[in-house]
């Protein structure tokens, strides 16, 4: 009986604060088997090599708001071995967490598909599918990182809206370095204004035409990037709507796997 070989799909799953990525995260590793989630906001470095800008830390500069090597490391790892390293602590559970479901049927639907189709290429090809859902608001400003995905996703919703999410919010758990319960971090009242919006538009320019963050087509910075935008007028999409749209792109991604052999 030949060996059963493991395959790693990374897959990247972009966008500002507030846009949903991390809950789009953790509805698809709920249909995906084998699926592992990445949170990039993990490796953000010590708050005391942070800048300073406005009298306030700067959480969200593209340059300096990730650890870009050692994320590329641990991704380089997951890639390798299909799992998260033994020492690995996220400190994501701490966030408050938005409970925005799905319909059951859609979860159940899409999870047996894929469960048919990994079983499929398991058995045939002696493949062991493995999924890293990484989610990050910084996710494809490092060609390193940019470069180790396999699929990359970038949800972009209106700036109002994720400015309104942003101020409900306030409250963050920033990453865990010394202290394993994490540190809470409380947004000043005018930090979306003066950090928060400048650094996802300077992050983000380069991926859209003319710079327009808000409106543009996108560029061919980072290729095969789909678009998924739930709040555009003409689509209006549900949670429900932006997991069938993404597992119709993994599932042709994971078929293709299957045929190539």
């Amino acid at each position: 009986m030949a060996e059963i070989q493991t395959k790693v799909i990374l897959v990247g799953l972009g966008g500002a604060t507030c846009s949903g990525k991390t809950t789009l995260a953790k509805h698809l590793k709920n249909i995906l088997p084998n699926s592992i989630i990445v949170h990039q906001d993990d490796f953000a470095p010590p708050e005391e090599l942070l800048p300073i800008k406005h009298g306030y830390q700067d959480w969200d500069a593209p340059d300096c708001a990730i650890d870009y090597p050692r994320l590329s490391k641990f991704l380089k790892h997951v890639k390798d071995t299909g799992s998260i390293p033994d020492d690995h602590r996220s400190h994501d559970h701490l966030n408050k967490q938005t409970d925005l479901s799905i319909e059951a049927e859609c979860q159940h639907r899409l999870a047996e598909r894929f469960r048919v189709i990994q079983d499929q290429i398991k058995e045939s090809n002696n493949i062991n599918i493995v999924w890293g859902l990484v989610d990050g608001f910084l996710l494809y400003w490092n060609q390193e990182v940019i470069e180790q995905l396999d699929m990359r996703f970038l949800l972009r919703v209106p700036l109002k809206t994720l400015e309104g999410r942003r101020k409900a919010r306030q409250v963050y758990i920033t990453a865990m370095h010394f202290n394993e319960e994490g540190d809470a971090w409380v947004d000043p009242p005018d930090y979306w204004e003066k950090i928060v919006l400048p650094a996802y538009l300077d992050a983000h320019r380069d991926i859209f035409e003319g710079g327009d963050v808000e409106n543009g087509d996108l560029t061919n910075k980072v290729k095969g990037l789909v678009l998924i935008e739930p709040e555009k007028e003409d689509q209006g999409m549900s949670m429900t709507d932006v997991v069938e749209r993404c597992c119709q792109e993994l599932y042709q991604l994971v078929r293709a796997e299957g045929s190539s052999k």
